[in-house]
């Protein structure tokens, strides 16, 4: 035995169903009514504060009570599948999101609609991993690939999608219907899951009996604070805030802690001795800024045509939709492409797409047409398809199969990390981009510059038509100074898609750090602790 690895034959990791087509199309369900769910819940957020009569500010929390609860489930997906038995553990999130959405559609109140949040987050939060893991474990290597590519149709298109269906529920119906609609969809899901999903025979050998408490409040403590820290710093000024210094504090503390517990504990919550992994360190990386990009664009394009080019909500979802189309074709061809091609080249086609997509929406102004925002949007999708297949089976495919759950538990919490990073960040860098702009800018609105004088008169001598020489001034200057902001914030846009673009490029010497990803018939290597 040497470097802590050593080939052993276990009986049961060449365990495969019977037919995992079948398997496949009855765990999907889950994780798709999670993920749609998601993002179908953000565009009726108005909707929400308004009929219960709350601020827009107060109705976040729906969103941040969700994340924080599924953001701390996450991670411990390995050992709650390993405890109840997978198919069991599945069942009862699937019971608890779909009873949890009832409750959220019949919610009287901001804070009944909080906690059904929260339990909706812990149901949903494992129902996606679960089904990641059972896709892996249930396909043989060779074809894990189109596994992964029917999984990225789930986890790609259906935030696409999840826009405009919210947009035309909530404008059609209620706001109550974006979460009663999750009834039917998870009373079949239950039912296919009874049907066809079986637990490995692993799964029952690795049963613990302890649960690490101390493990758990740390975990709790750190993702808890980190969310709130991304969700609501923008809006307290970040730093300058107390609070957000505490809350930082803290989460880095709880952090340190939490590693520190989970690799000297003889039975860990999370096992992160799983990081030594190089594939499976590199693919978390990865795939914690392929996230963060795609949610930063996913926010901030809508942001711009509803904000500066005045697109209803519908519409705006509309111009994105186009990227699920992309997507959705891109990860057929993928999944063929696996295992022929070598993952790192299939990505270092995607990375360059991407990062093309976010130069091409950075050529944007305030005249853009429709579609020099739709076609970007597609290639976005076309790319994103590119990385996602082959990073998720590059990341995976050197763990065994016992392996599964707890890897796939914390490849999901990477990526929702991503996500409330990116968009964390989009926000922060619109508003502070738009201030520096409009400095910049503000500079040249001198009765010295020739340009602003002549626009200034021409402004004033119009309106005093109508209204009396000192009002028509003031107004002049109001509407110099509302061509100005857009201005800044258009640049504040452009610096952004420019800047998302360069992190993509920034992504690809990182590839290489992968190891190839054998499709053998040998025992699989079992990492010896």
């Amino acid at each position: 035995m040497k470097g802590g690895t050593e080939k052993i034959p276990h009986p049961d990791e060449d365990w495969l169903p019977h037919n995992p087509w079948v398997l496949a199309g009855a765990v999907m369900l889950a994780p798709f009514m999670q993920v749609l769910d998601t993002s179908i819940a953000n565009i009726a957020l108005p909707h929400i504060a308004g009929n219960l009569s709350v601020t827009t500010d107060e109705a976040t929390w729906v969103l941040t009570s969700y994340l924080v609860s599924s953001a701390i489930i996450l991670p411990m997906t390995g050992w709650l599948g390993n405890y109840f038995g997978r198919k069991r553990l599945l069942l009862w999130c699937v019971a608890l999101f779909t009873l949890a959405s009832v409750v959220c559609g019949a919610a009287l109140n901001l804070p009944m609609l909080i906690l059904a949040r929260v339990l909706q987050g812990v149901g949903g939060g494992v129902m996606v991993p679960i089904a990641q893991a059972v896709l892996l474990e249930s396909f043989p290597p060779k074809k894990r690939g189109i596994a992964m590519a029917l999984f990225t149709q789930c986890v790609v298109v259906a935030p696409i999608i999840g826009p405009t269906l919210g947009g035309w529920i909530t404008d059609n119906y209620s706001w109550r219907w974006v979460f009663y609609i999750n009834l039917p969809i998870g009373i079949l899901s239950m039912c296919l899951v009874s049907w066809f999903v079986k637990d490995p025979p692993y799964i029952k050998r690795n049963k613990k009996a302890a649960i690490d408490f101390i493990g758990f409040g740390l975990l709790v403590l750190w993702l808890a604070t980190l969310q709130i820290v991304l969700d609501k710093g923008q809006e307290a000024d970040w730093f300058d805030a107390n609070w957000v210094r505490w809350f930082t504090g803290i989460s880095v503390a709880a952090l340190i802690g939490f590693i520190a517990r989970e690799f000297t504990v003889e039975h860990p919550l999370v096992n992160l001795r799983i990081l030594r992994n190089r594939n499976f360190t590199v693919g978390l990386m990865l795939v914690t800024v392929v996230v963060a990009i795609l949610y930063g664009t996913t926010v901030e394009l809508p942001l711009f045509l509803q904000t500066l080019m005045g697109y209803p909500a519908l519409q705006s979802g509309y111009a994105l939709s186009p990227r699920g189309i992309g997507a959705f074709v891109a990860t057929i061809l993928v999944g063929q492409l696996i295992g022929r091609i070598n993952n790192r080249w299939l990505m270092c086609v995607g990375f360059p797409v991407l990062a093309m997509a976010s130069f091409m929406l950075s050529d944007i102004n305030l005249q853009v047409s429709e579609a020099a925002v739709i076609w970007p949007s597609v290639i976005n999708g076309i790319a994103v398809s590119f990385i996602f297949v082959p990073l998720t089976v590059a990341t995976m495919g050197h763990l065994s199969q016992t392996q599964m759950g707890n890897a796939t538990g914390l490849y999901n919490l990477m990526r929702n990390l991503g996500g409330s990073i990116g968009i964390a960040f989009v926000t922060t860098m619109i508003a502070r981009g738009a201030q520096v702009h409009q400095a910049m800018m503000v500079k040249h609105l001198t009765p010295a510059n020739p340009v602003f004088a002549q626009h200034l008169s021409v402004l004033q001598h119009a309106l005093a038509k109508r209204i009396n020489p000192v009002t028509a001034a003031n107004q002049a200057y109001g509407l110099i100074y509302q061509t100005l902001d857009r201005q800044a914030h258009l640049w504040a846009f452009v610096d952004n898609f420019t800047l998302l673009g360069w992190l993509a490029l920034g992504c690809i010497p990182l590839l290489f750090l992968f190891k190839r990803v054998q499709h053998s018939k040998k025992p699989a290597v079992v990492q010896m602790d």
